[in-house]
């Protein structure tokens, strides 16, 4: 590569090539991830193929990492630098999504590590055509990358589906999750007010079709102080400010999706 970034001009289309290939796109949104991006890229190239990609929205490498960066790239056609919005993870991770080509897509944060079979398992459930999203389990580590807890991210957020148990505790954790890209057009754009990716593309999941959650630990979920997200809750102020702007954008939701099944 030339350029640190590729055109941002992508076309938002769908390769008819990888759609039949069932090819993988993998949405990777970067703000200074320096530290542990090498494991996690290392841990994703490795199981997909010559037809696969992994596009990298970049808000942030002010850390001194856009030279790691530029090296991948430059070293495995696969990967995609483009510059970030630098409006925070929510738009980040859409500018990635929208740039998606692929069959299904995989959200990937920047900081874990993808297990041996992640890519294995998760398209062998995808050979159910009517399975839209995809959500598998995950062991927590610390920054060494050793389990540090004794239970795991679904037993964490007492996962499962369900509109209803999501809105009252959000269970769909993004970097644990997979989705057929035929959801892009009603996910995109995402609300300003909403306040996480990973919900939002749930609950399309959800009124649009089937979601499996999947009981196996597919991915090491590594915690330390640097970390974007945050297992904890707000205060009861903000918690009652969220739900409010959930339920005004699940509305918009619920309109984008019947207004698309009439097309």
């Amino acid at each position: 590569m030339s350029k640190t970034f590729s055109n941002d001009k992508d076309k938002f289309s769908v390769d008819k090539e990888n759609m039949k290939n069932n090819s993988i796109s993998v949405a990777l949104a970067y703000y200074q991830g320096g530290t542990f991006i090498k494991e996690q890229l290392n841990s994703i190239l490795k199981q997909l193929g010559e037809q696969d990609e992994v596009i990298i929205s970049v808000d942030s490498a002010e850390d001194g990492s856009m030279g790691l960066l530029r090296s991948y790239a430059q070293g495995d056609s696969r990967i995609h630098l483009i510059r970030g919005p630098g409006k925070g993870v929510v738009k980040n991770f859409e500018h990635a999504i929208k740039r998606c080509r692929g069959e299904i897509i995989f959200l990937s944060d920047q900081d874990d590590i993808w297990a041996d079979d992640k890519v294995e398992k998760v398209l062998e459930a995808f050979r159910n055509p009517e399975l839209l999203c995809l959500v598998h389990d995950a062991r927590i580590v610390n920054s060494e990358g050793d389990i540090s807890e004794d239970y795991t991210m679904f037993d964490w957020r007492k996962s499962g589906p369900g509109l209803a148990k999501n809105f009252v505790r959000n269970s769909y954790v993004g970097c644990c999750m997979a989705f057929r890209r035929k959801l892009v057009r009603r996910i995109c754009p995402i609300p300003r007010s909403m306040y996480m990716h990973d919900f939002w593309i749930g609950m399309a999941a959800e009124m649009s079709g089937k979601v499996l959650f999947l009981p196996e630990c597919l991915l090491y979920y590594r915690r330390h102080d640097d970390n974007i997200t945050d297992m904890r809750h707000g205060t009861i102020s903000f918690m009652i400010k969220k739900r409010a702007n959930i339920i005004r954008c699940l509305r918009l939701l619920q309109r984008r999706v019947a207004e698309e099944e009439l097309r």
